[in-house]
């Protein structure tokens, strides 16, 4: 159950989107993501002779056991690396309760992760997603390329309004066979989509990029009789929210559903960043940055 509310983006909101992610990636993420992502695609070169320094990890012992002394593998970082982004533009992303739509969130992100990109020299391509392909943009580096990106992001009208991730997932891995940084962004109102998620999990370097509402896992009591909309089916229902038992089954399924997820992530070895609407988006991600860093360097 998602609750409704409408919204009409301002006719700047573009132009402000641009500027605001464009200074927080050259202030602050292009390093971070430079750190994190870049030397991540290695692939192996050669051999040399052991020198002092060198990380014992990557010592050749075959090659070592030949000429009895220590050689190393010697590596060379890919020239670019490939960012996927699958974002989910289903009717619950038109929502808010305090602060942004989940729909203003995911166009801002993206574009902090689309500036990021290609300021380190790297393609990235975006699949939005309903319980449909809505709309396919195979990756590219050009400016213009990221700033088509961000437009069609920002004022995408989707044709659905439901959630098939499975789907979205099985698509993305029939158009893009080479491996690639996969960001789902989603508030993950989905069903059936573990296996799909964990196959391409294990080929792919996913991270999930989970966008909540307060409101969406817990409802007040004592508010009066509050009308909602599903805005994936359409439905309308009315609650009453002085009625404790349900507002307690409610908000407890809410926090199992969300428990749930953390546990399945976790279980598959998948990074999540959790966001929320109701607090800035800044502090989530770069600490997302600074612990996957220190796990990988």
């Amino acid at each position: 159950m998602k609750i409704s509310e409408k919204n009409n983006f301002r006719p700047d909101i573009l132009k402000k989107i641009q500027i605001y992610t464009k200074r927080l990636v050259n202030d602050i993420f292009a390093g971070q993501y430079s750190s994190v992502f870049k030397g991540r695609g290695m692939e192996f070169s050669e051999v040399r002779e052991y020198q002092p320094g060198d990380d014992v990890r990557f010592i050749d012992w075959n090659v070592t056991a030949r000429f009895g002394h220590p050689f190393v593998k010697k590596f060379s970082e890919e020239r670019e690396l490939t960012i996927m982004l699958l974002i989910d533009m289903s009717g619950s992303e038109k929502f808010a309760t305090t602060g942004k739509f989940k729909s203003e969130i995911i166009a801002e992100i993206s574009s902090i992760l689309a500036f990021s990109a290609i300021k380190n020299n790297d393609k990235i391509g975006m699949i939005i997603f309903t319980d449909i392909i809505e709309k396919y943009v195979p990756p590219k580096k050009t400016s213009s390329h990221i700033l088509r990106l961000i437009r069609d992001i920002l004022y995408f009208k989707p044709l659905h309004n439901k959630t098939d991730l499975r789907m979205a997932l099985e698509f993305f891995s029939k158009v893009q066979k080479k491996k690639s940084v996969l960001f789902i962004i989603s508030d993950f109102f989905t069903q059936d989509y573990e296996k799909m998620l964990k196959i391409v999990n294990k080929k792919h370097d996913v991270i999930a990029v989970v966008i909540s509402d307060p409101r969406e896992k817990l409802i007040p009591e004592n508010i009066g009789f509050v009308e909602l909309t599903d805005l994936e089916t359409q439905e309308d229902y009315i609650i009453d929210t002085s009625d404790k038992e349900f507002i307690k089954y409610y908000n407890k399924i809410s926090l199992e559903k969300e428990e749930n997820l953390k546990k399945f992530f976790s279980k598959i070895d998948l990074d999540y960043i959790k966001i929320s609407t109701d607090k800035s988006y800044i502090e989530p991600l770069l600490r997302f940055f600074y612990l996957r860093s220190r796990r990988f360097h």
